[in-house]
């Protein structure tokens, strides 16, 4: 396929380009999820464009000639002009998403497509699309554009991104969806302190814990990561909600995988300095001590699993031996 591809004579027109933009290996559409766009492809797809611009190869001109592309697309709309023509269409709208995304890795391309419109087109058409090969890439380009730019997360906090890309965390039917879309959550909020605010008012922790509780391993594991993250760097926002450790306890009961390391961190997060999260743990009904001696055994001499067993050490420690550990006690 990659020799094909390589030999595939590029097409005369953008439209052409964006269709073979998501041709080659795009199985996002059924249960797996995307892998990321390789190098081959992605130089490919950059001289195809550049060769169909002709004159107009600034990149500035090549997002403007995406989101004519998405606007084009009418999201809800299409599919009444036939079934075919509307397949390509998505091919255009998938391949236009994918390209914003590479240019997007620039900082300057990011604040471009801010000014000129494109997020807020995104954000109104793209999150909403009845694909869900198109939500995800435009989740995936709102992730693009936030990640270490504060003047597109405060202009994406501001215009409603984040309950938005909680919505479809939670609940949307595409497993892609829900893990592009917390990579996006995820960069609108770490170390972001409006939006972790935001994050905290539309009950972000809560759609955490479902997505740790999910039957999505990515999910999952992207889920307990990103509470781990803001528990450790904001202490200071380290709320309790309702159940929240008996949750995450009973996310440890499931069987194992290398994402309950993430959950163990963000119960001792919970425990240190967090009286009501100590007597939660400490609690007799929740079984916490025998399962952490269970857990602490059965990792023993498995290096892959260290941090784990530092972690549950560390709880162990904390909850049932009356101190906090100490680097030593780390270590042994």
């Amino acid at each position: 396929m990659a020799e094909d591809q390589r030999n595939r004579r590029h097409p005369q027109n953008l439209q052409g380009v964006l269709r073979l933009a998501v041709e080659a290996g795009s199985a996002a559409d059924g249960p797996a999820l995307p892998e990321p766009m390789s190098e081959e492809r992605k130089e490919w797809l950059k001289g195809a464009l550049a060769e169909v611009a002709k004159g107009q190869n600034s990149e500035v001109e090549q997002m403007k000639e995406c989101m004519r592309v998405l606007l084009r697309d009418g999201g809800c709309e299409r599919g009444r002009e036939g079934e075919e023509e509307g397949e390509d269409e998505e091919g255009e709208t998938e391949g236009a998403l994918e390209f914003l995304s590479e240019l997007c890795e620039n900082l300057d391309n990011a604040r471009d497509l801010m000014t000129l419109g494109g997020l807020d087109l995104c954000m109104s058409q793209c999150l909403n699309h009845p694909q869900g090969s198109v939500r995800w890439r435009g989740a995936q380009l709102i992730a693009s554009c936030a990640q270490n730019m504060p003047e597109v997360q405060c202009h994406l906090l501001s215009k409603g991104a984040l309950p938005k890309l909680l919505q479809l965390t939670d609940s949307d039917p595409h497993p892609t969806v829900r893990v592009k879309a917390l990579y996006a959550v995820s960069c609108l909020v770490r170390e972001q302190e409006v939006g972790l605010r935001a994050f905290l008012s539309h009950d972000g922790f809560s759609v955490l814990m479902r997505g740790m509780q999910s039957d999505n391993e990515k999910l999952r594991t992207k889920s307990s990561f990103l509470l781990l993250n803001l528990l450790t760097v904001h202490p200071e926002h380290k709320v309790l909600s309702m159940g929240m450790v008996q949750q995450l306890v009973s996310v440890l009961r499931t069987p194992h995988s290398s994402f309950h390391e993430h959950v163990l961190g963000a119960l001792c997060c919970l425990v240190e300095e967090s009286p009501l999260g100590l007597r939660d743990c400490q609690s007799p009904t929740l079984g916490l001590e025998e399962m952490l001696n269970q857990r602490a055994e059965d990792l023993q001499g498995r290096e892959e699993c260290q941090e784990e067993l530092e972690f549950c050490k560390r709880l162990r420690s904390a909850c049932f031996c009356g101190r906090q550990p100490d680097d030593s006690g780390m270590d042994r």
